[in-house]
């Protein structure tokens, strides 16, 4: 795992050096091993090497012996044998075993198209000497990250995380009031945005290619998820097949010449993995978990059971209720306001994780697989409700309601019914938009201040839903809504944190549940086989029946949680209080200062539960702390 970076300049320009090399020492993190760059007539590029394979070869940037192209890479490309072989037959040598050789000569071979061999998680860079282009390209799911911007002296800068583009002295400052929005409503930044005007995220299995003079680079995909139905087997040939294929995805991720290991939460993914790597492997696989002091959200001794059913080499770390020290470093860490406070025990198990090994496997991708999440369940309810009742009855009825009934957070469950009448009065991608949203339209709208909001100019994140669902293949609405976490909760949210938590300690990731001809094969299966009577992962939990106990099968799913509301109440109050009260909140023009108060107000008094937005305006406020020299828009400075 690594990290790359660079610069492509107009005119046959030679990169600064110094620049180059500050943008690449910013990410040291990722690649401690070896690091080296390169500068060309028009192009620049630098690496941070991690070694997973091979440590005699694969030092990067990585040229062809005719200096046409030159390759940096992240990633790992697990059939990289399997091309091996065919270049091999095509006339190429491979002076050492590294995936970095394998991608070059790829590239060298069948150019762009390349991309269609690759089974992995990549993001990489080839700079194309005789065309003068840079190509760019992110994997298909988007495990590994990939920023770029354009300079207003017309250069293209990328790098693998947003500070290494921040340490180029003409990257703008500005920030992007749509990335704000998409911010405040989702915990994250939406790609393709950033969180600066300019900058942005190669957005998950696209590609761009460009060069001096283009303007403005454009991205275009190259693969996406389809959720059309397939023929399906029969349920019990289905759930043969889908063992066989994670075993398979599992198999190609346990290729490493350093430590390997996974995380075990205890959940039906991780313990999926695990059982499957012990099959694997005649050394007990080496696990790690994290557990909490408070029962409510602990799940550590179901962690345990796998651990002693399968006889891993397992560690545990517990923290308490109260580990909030982190905020600051995880504002460095992320680079952009990020919101989910389940990062602070990811960076805590990535911690743990490698002080012990190098590569671990986990569990993620399983709930955007087989409909796992609550909300789905919740989702297919309110759908069928809205397809028994006419949208122009719909809309009127249950809109006004929405508005007119109370946000009633400590009431009984069956009395909080305005959230699902807001729902109902919409249609599929604004419902599910809505019920993602860690801070409501509502809330939102009522903290912009006028300016703020006439410089988005009517937009809101809903649009982005809306614009995505048509794609998804399907008129389902749990699979749009699947869909519609693919192209965003999974890349902005979950990827994000995984990535940025573990690459902080220089640990490598691998995901088989994201594996990409895995998610092709499951996206295609019939709905009834993820979702069935209220029971998600319905196929995936049978497929392991035997092989896991059922109580950790059919439990209720936890998760890693945070006590929010208590926090802001209690150890956190002092800190709440100054960030919404005080300092760059209220000074940025963004925001209502009154509001922000009234907030803070209602739910220490016990009003309202404000927790998730309070957490989210504390994210931002500290963001907005530490880059002191971001440029407003001007209209709201």
């Amino acid at each position: 795992m690594c990290g790359l970076t660079g610069i492509v300049t107009g005119g046959g320009r030679r990169p600064d050096a110094a620049v180059l090399d500050a943008m690449n020492t910013v990410q040291a993190h990722r690649g401690p091993d070896q690091h080296d760059q390169i500068l060309l007539p028009g192009c620049g590029l630098a690496h941070r090497r991690l070694t997973i394979l091979d440590p005699t070869s694969g030092e990067q940037p990585m040229t062809t012996e005719d200096g046409r192209f030159t390759l940096v890479y992240n990633g790992e490309i697990y059939n990289y044998r399997e091309i091996n072989r065919e270049l091999e037959t095509a006339g190429y040598r491979f002076e050492g075993h590294c995936d970095t050789e394998t991608l070059l000569r790829a590239w060298q071979h069948w150019g762009a198209e390349c991309v269609h061999r690759l089974r992995g998680m990549f993001a990489f860079a080839v700079w194309d000497a005789k065309t003068g282009r840079i190509h760019l390209v992110r994997d298909r799911l988007g495990i590994k990250p990939l920023y770029y911007a354009t300079t207003a002296r017309g250069d293209l800068v990328f790098g693998s995380e947003l500070k290494t583009l921040m340490a180029h002295p003409d990257l703008s400052r500005r920030l992007e009031p749509r990335a704000i929005e998409g911010y405040l409503a989702l915990g994250y930044v939406p790609e393709p945005l950033s969180i600066f005007v300019g900058a942005y995220k190669l957005s998950a299995g696209h590609r761009l290619s460009w060069s001096a003079g283009d303007g403005e680079p454009r991205a275009e995909a190259y693969w996406d998820v389809d959720f059309a139905t397939r023929a399906a087997p029969n349920e019990a040939a289905a759930a043969e097949e889908l063992h066989a294929r994670l075993d398979d995805a599992v198999r190609m991720r346990l290729v490493a010449d350093v430590p390997l290991g996974a995380f075990l939460s205890g959940g039906v993914d991780s313990s999926a993995v695990v059982s499957l790597m012990a099959g694997a492997s005649d050394d007990p696989v080496k696990t790690c978990a994290i557990g909490f002091e408070e029962a409510t959200f602990d799940e550590s001794d179901y962690a345990r059971r796998i651990a002693d059913q399968y006889h891993t080499d397992h560690r545990e770390h517990r923290i308490s209720g109260d580990d909030f020290g982190l905020i600051d470093t995880l504002v460095d860490v992320y680079d952009e306001p990020f919101a989910d406070s389940s990062a602070l025990p990811t960076y805590r198990v990535c911690e743990l994780a490698r002080q012990q090994v190098t590569v671990a496997l986990s569990g993620d991708g399983g709930d955007e697989d087989f409909a796992g999440y609550r909300r789905y369940r919740l989702h297919a309810a309110e759908s069928r409700a809205r397809s028994r009742i006419p949208r122009a009855i719909r809309k009127p009825v249950f809109g006004t309601l929405g508005r007119l009934y109370p946000k009633l957070d400590r009431a009984p469950q069956f009395l909080r019914a305005k959230t699902t009448f807001q729902a109902l009065a919409m249609d599929t991608a604004e419902a599910y938009c809505h019920s993602v949203s860690m801070v409501s339209e509502d809330i939102r709208d009522s903290l912009y201040s006028p300016a703020f909001k006439q410089e988005l100019n009517g937009y809101r994140v809903r649009d982005l839903f809306t614009e995505l669902a048509p794609q998804a293949g399907s008129e389902d609405p749990v699979s749009i809504a699947q869909y519609l976490d693919y192209k965003t909760w999974l890349p902005g949210d979950i990827l994000t944190k995984v990535d940025r938590a573990s690459m902080a300690h220089s640990l490598e990731v691998r995901v088989p549940l994201l594996d990409h001809e895995f998610v092709g094969w499951a996206a295609g299966l019939p709905r009834d086989y993820k979702l069935r009577r209220g029971e998600g992962k319905y196929l995936l939990k049978k497929s392991f029946e035997g092989h896991l106990p059922n109580d950790i099968l059919y439990r209720q799913k936890k998760g890693f949680s945070v006590p929010l509301a208590d926090w802001f109440r209690g150890p956190l109050r002092d800190v709440g209080a100054a960030a919404l009260q005080s300092g760059p909140l209220a000074e940025s023009g963004i925001f209502e200062p009154e509001r922000l108060q009234r907030i803070w107000a209602d739910h220490q008094n016990g009003r309202s539960d404000y927790g998730t937005v309070i957490w989210s305006l504390l994210m931002l406020s500290r963001f907005l702390e530490r880059e002191a020299g971001v440029q407003p828009v001007a209209s709201y400075a």
